[in-house]
């Protein structure tokens, strides 16, 4: 039996096996990769290595490229394995090999070997590119629905700060004297049986499609897998924005360094704690995604998430001015008031990153096939992999047009507008959960009970207390599952909610003697609905209460129930007498707010089995549950 929602936390799955192994292992992978790149740059810049008659700025930018090759290669083999092949054995053996290539890389930076080095790099990118799907799509197997934006959060966030330590700590290894280069063969090869011993302590998880046919065809693989993720819209357009946040990451990332140097004047240490800010931001954004969402897969958060995303992006180019008076130590540069708001923004802008991934992450586990979620991360990869590459070749036009670092930073936020408005205009959906989640977290703080109640399948129909025009917001940001709403024409056409409720697929109704056509419609689509095992609410009152008092129940409830026998689950709001949005003291929405955060209940009672449920004991249930709190 899962938790209760409000006693759940997201850090109990640390105590948990079927997380901890898998945290750990992928924490010392994303931090190896960049243990071992930070500390291969390092050296090839301090130590002037060259290979093949190339410079070492050339080396260095090939050095990003040669890592990011494999995703393009072998992305399709990687999502294929994980769903031909048990994921806990697939990591075990990645995580082998990752031995053996530090082990051959101990010898590339014994000897100063660029070509051995170079090697190893690629094979780095070969095990990313191997456990990447295999982290994402393990999550839904290992994880309850409820637990996977937090288990998300905790994934994403902290590959953002072991890429941030991992760079750090290979800068900094390398660079110790005497024994640097010794240290980090040592440093290297120990991380990676660090993850290889967390991996064998990872829960089977079974293979989805044991019976795959593997296809080496790698193109036409490849663009058979795009081909399958677009057959599903949701899905798609998610892998979509999320390669999108990498493209807006790439580009912010790429030129953080040129601009702490040349237009904020500060050395390396300034850059490192710049880097910190908008990693550490993207790992609490990425742990806040849980308590916001509160235990759901909530799109919400992505129109959020890119909103702050282009507010701080455009507020960044105003911050960091165009002309460095002196040149900065860290000291000095956090000594002065104005460099505040440069540290703010690039920590907002990763809260904001964070805000923006996690769901569409959480989104893609939940909405994909379940033979497909390993194949669809393995499109994510490609797709993302492209968009870095389109970054850097625009990037690089834009700069050579005459464009500064300010410039290019600021047109990659207001692209992002343009980005965010195609995404929310092909799917409404995400826009209908911003407004929900914006309208019930801004008013109200809502304190619910007994959600578990609600099956995670199924048809169903719940029943409610009608109390105000803000009541079927408030219940469609509380139950996990899409809600579709029985409710008054009138309200349904109530400006801005009208969109809401359309996109939410909600059924307007009239009464017989009004509009007997739009009853029977309302009706036929209830049966639709709950033949295809969806939930249904209705308000059974037929109205919002004039007095606070629960009216009689009406028989459409028996109605429905007789057309298509589904549990019917009670339910109770408790606190909206009064508030902006209901009928107390005359109309609603014609008198004073009664301020924001007011805090509200909710109540789940007992499913009633569809051969028991009469308006009469769904009725006194609901009085029941409601009590005295009006």
């Amino acid at each position: 039996m899962p938790q209760h929602d409000h006693q759940h936390n997201q850090f109990a799955l640390f105590r948990t096996r079927r997380f901890l192994p898998l945290f750990i292992t992928q924490f010392f992978g994303a931090f190896n990769d960049n243990l071992f790149k930070q500390a291969m740059v390092v050296l090839l810049v301090f130590r002037g290595l060259t290979t093949a008659g190339m410079s070492t700025d050339t080396l260095v930018s090939a050095a990003a490229g040669i890592f990011i090759l494999p995703f393009f290669l072998f992305s399709t083999i990687s999502g294929q394995l994980a769903e031909k092949y048990d994921k806990a054995f697939l990591a075990q053996c990645v995580k082998v090999l990752e031995i053996c290539i530090m082990a051959a890389a101990g010898y590339g930076f014994w000897q100063h070997n660029v070509p051995v080095l170079l090697g190893c790099l690629f094979m780095m990118g070969v095990h990313s590119t191997l456990f990447g799907p295999l982290k994402y799509s393990v999550l839904p197997q290992y994880l309850r629905e409820h637990e996977l934006m937090g288990g998300n959060g905790l994934i994403e966030g902290a590959t953002f700060v072991a890429i941030l330590l991992g760079q750090i700590a290979g800068a900094t290894i390398v660079q110790h004297q005497p024994h640097g280069e010794q240290l980090i063969v040592w440093a290297c090869v120990g991380v990676a049986i660090i993850g290889w011993i967390a991996s064998r302590s990872m829960p089977p998880a079974p293979a989805p499609a044991p019976n795959l046919k593997i296809s080496w065809n790698l193109p036409k693989e490849t663009w058979r897998i795009i081909k399958h993720a677009r057959g599903n819209k949701t899905v798609f357009n998610s892998l979509l924005g999320l390669s999108w946040f990498w493209f807006f990451g790439a580009v912010y990332l790429t030129y953080l360094l040129p601009l702490t140097a040349h237009v904020l004047g500060g050395n390396a240490t300034v850059f490192t704690l710049l880097l910190t800010m908008f990693s550490v931001g993207i790992g609490l954004g990425s742990v806040l995604c849980e308590r916001l969402s509160g235990h759901r897969v909530e799109l919400g958060l992505v129109p959020f998430g890119s909103i702050g995303l282009s507010l701080f992006g455009v507020d960044l180019y105003f911050a960091v001015g165009h002309s460095p008076v002196s040149t900065y130590d860290l000291v000095s540069f956090i000594h002065e008031a104005k460099h505040w708001r440069v540290m703010a923004d690039l920590l907002l802008l990763g809260v904001f990153g964070g805000f923006f991934t996690v769901p569409l992450y959480a989104l893609i586990q939940t909405r994909s096939e379940k033979d497909f979620v390993s194949r669809a991360i393995a499109a994510n990869n490609i797709l993302n992999s492209l968009f870095m590459v389109v970054a850097s070749v625009m990037s690089i036009v834009l700069l050579k047009a005459g464009l500064s670092i300010p410039g290019l930073l600021l047109t990659v936020a207001l692209m992002n507008v343009l980005v965010a408005l195609y995404i929310y205009s092909l799917i409404p959906e995400f826009l209908m959960r911003f407004l929900v989640w914006i309208l019930t977290h801004l008013l109200y703080r809502v304190r619910s009970q007994g959600l578990q109640r609600i099956p995670d399948e199924g048809g169903c129909v719940l029943v409610c207390n009608h109390v105000s025009f803000m009541d079927a917001m408030i219940l469609a940001g509380a139950v996990r599952r899409p809600v579709r709403f029985v409710m008054d024409h009138r309200i349904f056409k109530t400006p801005i909610l009208k969109f809401i409720f359309k996109t939410a697929g909600a059924i307007p109704i009239a009464p017989a003697k009004e509009d007997p056509t739009m009853k029977t419609k309302a009706f036929d689509r209830v049966a639709e609905y709950l033949q295809q095992g969806e939930v249904v609410c209705i308000f059974p009152e037929g109205g919002i209460t004039r007095n606070g008092e629960i009216q009689t129940f009406r028989p459409g409830i028996e109605e429905i129930i007789r057309r298509t026998p589904v549990p019917v689950i009670p339910l109770a709001l408790q606190g909206l007498w009064g508030s902006f949005f209901s009928r107390k003291d005359g109309a609603a929405m014609m008198k004073m707010p009664r301020g924001i955060f007011s805090k509200i209940g909710f109540v789940v009672g007992e499913p009633v089995p569809p051969e028991a449920a009469t308006r009469q004991r769904l009725e006194a249930d609901v009085r029941a549950l409601r009590g005295d709190w009006r």
